[in-house]
């Protein structure tokens, strides 16, 4: 695996494309971009041919052993890795440690464990039984075990330390265990960047893990609403600076449009894509524009006057519980609204998916109001396109020096408001 920059752009932006992926040494993936969010191996609500009436897709798929630790004597007896245990074809596992969409409880970390949460419950696991998991999980890339619990505001100076001895501790082990088995042959590790919000201890973390031999970095417990936005793309700054310029930063937790904008400026590669399916669990639509046409009477997107109160009412600060998944942001609308059951318009005017082509937003409010399990389908649909087509967007930008334009774009709603609250306050 290799990171084949094309361009910086912006102080730490980096456009290029990931080469020599997978134990084939064929894919690649174009940064910066985003996984395939899944839950064991399923993007929710879609099933594997729905999935593939969407477009510029990831190569990357993402799985997460709090989901498949439960699991692993069926996967030992089925023998042949996770991919195709769950019909996967042409696409990379990747292999994470929790499902970033979900809540996990904190304070179950010991000097030799970390804990996963499955359906059944939690689910204990050493260095020897996360390393057995992924032999039989056999994915193309997996993330290093890693004390990951240093996002909350009031974790002490002592404890965060303690979580970056704990992790490189780990990386050491996984290492020592991976180099030694055969049946993790060509598969690629990434090693955790830990620190909290202490910016000595995310620096003393990212140049320790660089002088191990992992493929890429995840950039660990800096995860949406745990963490002021400018305390955290400072932190990122600081730690992509210790990092090689030829392998791949993967952020964890952050996937809002806004959010994804300042970490790709401050040196992230890679997301994970779990952010349309949390909109899409709350009945909402994405509805923002990264049109960077050079028309800008037919690149904005407009909302009418209600939208745009509504989105005003749920303007996210960065101060909130990143489990909570209720909470809606600026960069979509809710179809469980009434305004919406006489509304004969697309979700997004253009949008090329099948829901936007097929269906009206009156359509959608019907059927969330009648709990029809269709109203997931075609939210999901348009939820994951709108989502892969702004990466698409953030790609081209930094391609044609039009990342302030789609600045302006994304962040047009947000900033009407702030001038209306100013002339009003």
């Amino acid at each position: 695996m290799k990171l084949e920059l094309s361009r910086l752009v912006q102080g730490g932006g980096r456009l290029g494309v990931l080469k020599g992926l997978g134990r084939t040494k064929q894919l690649s993936l174009e940064v910066p971009g985003c996984l395939l969010y899944t839950h064991l191996g399923t993007v929710p609500h879609l099933t594997q041919d729905t999935l593939q009436t969407l477009s510029n897709l990831p190569s990357v798929t993402q799985v997460s052993l709090s989901n498949i630790a439960e699991h692993q004597e069926v996967l030992e007896e089925f023998k042949d890795g996770f991919r195709k245990f769950a019909g996967l074809h042409d696409t990379l596992l990747y292999c994470s440690l929790h499902d970033p969409a979900a809540p996990f409880p904190t304070g179950h970390i010991t000097n030799k464990t970390v804990s996963v949460w499955g359906s059944g419950g939690r689910i204990e696991l050493n260095v020897a039984k996360f390393m057995a998991l992924q032999k039989v999980v056999q994915p193309d890339w997996y993330q290093s075990m890693a004390d990951g619990e240093t996002w909350q505001n009031n974790t002490s100076l002592k404890r965060v330390r303690k979580s970056v001895d704990r992790t490189l501790a780990h990386l050491d082990e996984c290492l020592l265990l991976h180099q030694n088995s055969q049946e993790l042959e060509g598969v690629e590790v990434f090693g955790v960047v830990e620190g909290g919000d202490v910016l000595e201890e995310r620096v003393r973390s990212a140049r320790e893990t660089a002088k191990r031999p992992v493929a890429g970095f995840c950039l660990d417990s800096l995860r949406a609403g745990s963490i002021d936005p400018a305390l955290r793309t400072q932190l990122i700054t600081a730690v992509t600076k210790e990092l090689p310029e030829d392998k791949p930063r993967l952020l964890q937790g952050v996937g809002r449009p806004d959010e994804v904008l300042a970490c790709v400026e401050a040196g992230v590669d890679l997301f994970e894509s779990f952010f349309p399916f949390q909109v899409t669990e709350r009945g909402c639509a994405l509805c923002f524009s990264f049109d960077i046409s050079p028309d800008p009477e037919s690149a904005v997107l407009q909302l009418d006057d209600e939208e745009r109160d509504a989105a005003e009412k749920t303007q996210l600060n960065g101060d909130l519980n990143p489990d909570d998944q209720t909470q809606m942001t600026s960069f979509e609308i809710n179809l469980n609204d009434k305004r919406y059951q006489d509304d004969f318009r697309p979700l997004v005017e253009g949008c090329g998916c099948y829901c936007c082509k097929n269906h009206q937003r009156a359509y959608l409010h019907h059927l969330l109001v009648t709990n029809e399990l269709l109203a997931g389908v075609l939210l999901m649909i348009h939820n994951t396109a709108h989502y892969h087509g702004f990466f698409g967007a953030l790609r081209e930008a930094m391609a044609s020096d039009k990342v302030d334009l789609l600045k302006r774009r994304v962040l047009r709603e947000r900033d009407e408001q702030t001038e209306r609250k100013e002339q009003d306050g």
